[in-house]
């Protein structure tokens, strides 16, 4: 299964996953683009072990209410350099006076067809849920854990929003391997 995962999440890649939903915390873009939170945005990553990571967020205007989104990623582990890019599209919502971001990624499985003798590739939209704030130039990111609830298909955008303040009121829903902070700067010309 491939995944696209943004993020690492405003996002979105290391060894756990953050939730996917089928669908977003708003049905549709209900809020105008923040031009503050358009640019070029960096972060380091570091897990405790040999393993590090560059994150980096390439944020622009692709409506008046959405936002496209490229993430570069590179991790480093050992000797080893695993470059990733993936490309998303997000808007923002709120949630009991904490923003959101609802980014809209797409995962591809290989499925078994009946009367079809290899499997066929088909891909889904999913959404990727993160919690965000913006202070001057520091972007501040926590991703919802795959884990945070154990009910597996949520069909409306009105459930996801209940389910979500219910369970972020016994436990910590955020995972803190896919939350990050990052930093606005001028975009490198490497990138």
């Amino acid at each position: 299964m491939l995944k696209l995962i943004w993020l690492f999440p405003l996002s979105l890649l290391l060894y756990a996953c953050p939730y996917e939903s089928m669908v977003p915390l708003e049905k549709r873009p209900v809020e105008p683009v923040d031009s503050n939170l358009v640019g070029f945005w960096y972060g380091i990553v570091k897990d405790g072990s040999d393993y590090f990571g560059i994150e980096a967020l390439e944020v622009s205007k692709q409506s008046d209410s959405v936002y496209s989104i490229i993430r570069y990623g590179k991790a480093v582990k050992g000797d080893m350099i695993l470059p990733d890019t993936s490309y998303f599209t997000g808007y923002t919502s709120w949630i009991d006076g904490q923003q959101f971001m609802n980014i809209r990624g797409s995962v591809t499985f290989a499925e078994q067809r009946k009367g079809k003798k290899s499997p066929e590739l088909v891909t889904h939209t999913v959404y990727y849920l993160s919690a965000f704030n913006r202070t001057n130039d520091t972007l501040q990111v926590k991703t919802i854990t795959e884990t945070f609830s154990t009910q597996k298909t949520i069909q409306r955008s009105e459930d996801l929003k209940k389910l979500i303040i219910e369970m972020a009121q016994r436990k910590n829903i955020y995972d803190d391997l896919y939350s990050l902070s990052y930093r606005k700067i001028p975009k490198p010309a490497s990138f």
